[in-house]
């Protein structure tokens, strides 16, 4: 990326604009950071550095602070954290195209203290957009003895969420009141990302976790989100989400997600320790209401689905996964699912009333093909019968076809009769002859 001489520092209007844009989102950033968000592929910040003093010249971004860094090497590595005047409040706002209301603080107390939190908020941004990098020529200076090296090969980056511009940082949620009057209980969204039509998920809300805050603090915000989803106001006469009247509709059942990173670097037990921990704590907003029809195949648990309507759903990682692997790589641990997914798959509700139709008409489909089956046999079986039958030579009746007769002979009643006949007639020539005596009664005289 070459300089330009209309600039002290010789940056270019697209690198400014880059500047720009990156502090319009995440409203404090080190270069660095910066150079990682907009052009991954520069070999270091100084390109960066050089369009942020030019802003700083045009009174549109300040160094209010410094930050502290452990670079690759293990060397700590101290940094300017830049921000945005109101100056560039507006600019920026041009920039991304947004409404200057919606463009939020300068956050110049946050660089004055370390902005630590801001910016690991960017640290999570990086690693959801996965900016690919772009090949860059060497700039060529005056009296350069040697020629310049050639770039490094690319490091090719997994697939992002993005771009910049869907996103949005410090969003307010408000609980009570209004977006620009928050009642007091109301929460800000580290970060939002909002593209209607996206194939994947058209919202998502971010929250990032330092380790700084208990479980149950993490779990309480949860809370304060599924409050905030369940408001609703009169719009057009009609009531809505309020989430709605800012935000695209999720296209899953439930309320939009809520994706908590987790970027304390510790051991894999004590992450999923915490991971756990808050997932408990926050069970009743996440977990969604079951409801059972009774339908139980032997040997099998009773059928039913989870109802989302008014819960959360609640995904979780760390930004060491999800810069390793992009955030559609199988970062993601979703709330009541058994496995580590990709984001589509963590965001799908497989025990829900859609999963549950499908199964429900499966059965369906089945019992009336059994009773087809069994309507089919019925059929053939009357077939069968109607080409055996005779007339039974006694009773001039249709006999049909069955164990104990005989084709052609008497129908099953006349063969009844006939062999009862035939019995009291044995029984009768059986029987012994009446009288006293083997001579019989004497009479009398």
């Amino acid at each position: 990326m070459g300089g330009s001489r209309l600039r002290r520092y010789g940056s270019t209007g697209r690198t400014r604009t880059m500047c720009l844009a990156a502090l319009g989102v995440v409203k404090v950033a080190t270069p660095d950071q910066i150079r990682r968000l907009m052009c991954p592929g520069t070999k270091d910040a100084a390109t960066v550095r050089g369009g942020l003093k030019d802003l700083e010249t045009e009174k549109l971004v300040i160094s209010p602070g410094s930050a502290v860094r452990v670079n690759d090497d293990g060397v700590r590595v101290t940094e300017k954290l830049w921000t945005l005047t109101p100056a560039g409040l507006e600019a920026a706002a041009v920039v991304l195209d947004r409404p200057a209301r919606e463009m939020g603080g300068t956050a110049k107390a946050a660089a004055a203290s370390g902005a630590k939190h801001a910016r690991a908020v960017t640290d999570v941004l990086d690693a959801f957009l996965q900016t690919p990098p772009e090949p860059t020529q060497p700039v060529v200076r005056k009296h350069q003895l040697a020629p310049a090296a050639p770039p490094a090969a690319l490091v090719e980056r997994p697939e992002g969420l993005g771009p910049l511009t869907a996103w949005s940082t410090e969003a307010v949620l408000p609980v009570g009141g209004t977006f620009l009057s928050p009642a007091r209980g109301s929460l800000r969204a580290d970060m939002v990302f909002a593209s209607p039509g996206h194939d994947v998920t058209p919202l998502l809300f971010v929250e990032v976790d330092n380790g700084t805050e208990g479980p149950p603090i993490v779990a309480d915000k949860i809370e304060r989100y599924r409050r905030f989803f369940a408001r609703r106001v009169s719009l057009a006469g009609r009531e809505v989400p309020l989430w709605r009247t800012v935000w695209p509709a999720s296209p899953r059942d439930g309320y939009p997600p809520v994706a908590l990173v987790f970027t304390k670097n510790v051991g894999q037990l004590a992450m999923q320790t915490r991971m756990r921990e808050v997932g408990e704590l926050a069970r009743e907003h996440w977990r969604g209401e079951w409801n059972g029809d009774g339908y139980a195949p032997e040997g099998q648990k009773p059928d039913g689905y989870r109802d989302y309507d008014r819960t959360v759903p609640l995904l979780a990682t760390t930004l060491r996964l999800l810069a390793a692997h992009g955030p559609h790589g199988p970062v993601w641990w979703r709330y009541g699912h058994a496995s580590w997914q990709p984001l589509v798959e963590a965001l799908d509700n497989p025990d829900d009333y859609r999963a549950y139709s499908v199964r429900a008409e499966a059965r369906r489909k089945a019992q009336e093909a059994e009773l087809e089956r069994a309507r089919r046999e019925q059929e053939a079986e009357r077939r069968r019968l109607e080409a055996g039958k005779w007339v039974c030579p006694t009773c001039q009746r249709f006999v049909y076809p069955a164990d104990g007769l005989t084709p052609g002979g008497e129908c099953g009643p006349c063969h009844a009769d006939r062999r009862r006949a035939a019995e009291a007639a044995q029984e009768q020539t059986e029987q012994p002859p009446t009288g006293g005596g083997i001579f019989g009664r004497r009479r009398r005289t």
